[in-house]
């Protein structure tokens, strides 16, 4: 049988001759040699980095370095200074799972198919209200510094 099979196999002959033939996945026609002499010219201007951004570039005035173990030994006097612990890391904890729900709700309005662009057009026009309620004008503007001085004062306990 296996004999038959091989007899009736046919070998395909390609017309066009092997020193031509390239193996293509695009029927695009093939673009013509390059005639220049050299590999890639451009009109383009290569200019060093470090002059392409300077307008971008900022300075510090001063150097500035956080010492980490200058900043463990503030957190632990931080935290021995503080009388509920347990209270501490109840709301710590808390925060946590609110996050992280908060992160599964947002998932699964994100999955219902109409209502991720609703809330878009939502937190678009708050953002429009915002800006012309507290940022167009100056005297918004101080109102709303104001608010947020007070509102410090408020969280630290100085009020």
């Amino acid at each position: 049988m296996a004999a038959a099979a091989a007899s009736s196999m046919a070998v395909l002959i390609p017309r066009v001759p092997t020193a031509i033939r390239t193996t293509r996945c695009s029927a695009l026609p093939l673009l013509p040699p390059r005639v220049s002499a050299t590999p890639f010219s451009s009109s383009v201007k290569l200019i060093p980095e470090s002059r392409r951004f300077h307008f971008l570039q900022t300075k510090a005035t001063e150097e500035t370095s956080v010492d980490a173990g200058e900043l463990f030994s503030d957190l632990i006097e931080k935290w021995d200074k503080v009388e509920n612990k347990s209270t501490v890391i109840l709301y710590g904890g808390g925060a946590i799972v609110a996050v992280w729900l908060s992160s599964i709700l947002v998932g699964a309005i994100n999955s219902v198919p109409l209502l991720p662009k609703i809330m878009e057009l939502v937190g678009l026009g708050y953002t429009g209200w915002f800006v012309y309620r507290y940022l167009l004008f100056k005297s918004s503007r101080k109102e709303l510094a104001t608010d947020i001085d007070q509102l410090k004062k408020k969280i630290a306990g100085m009020e």
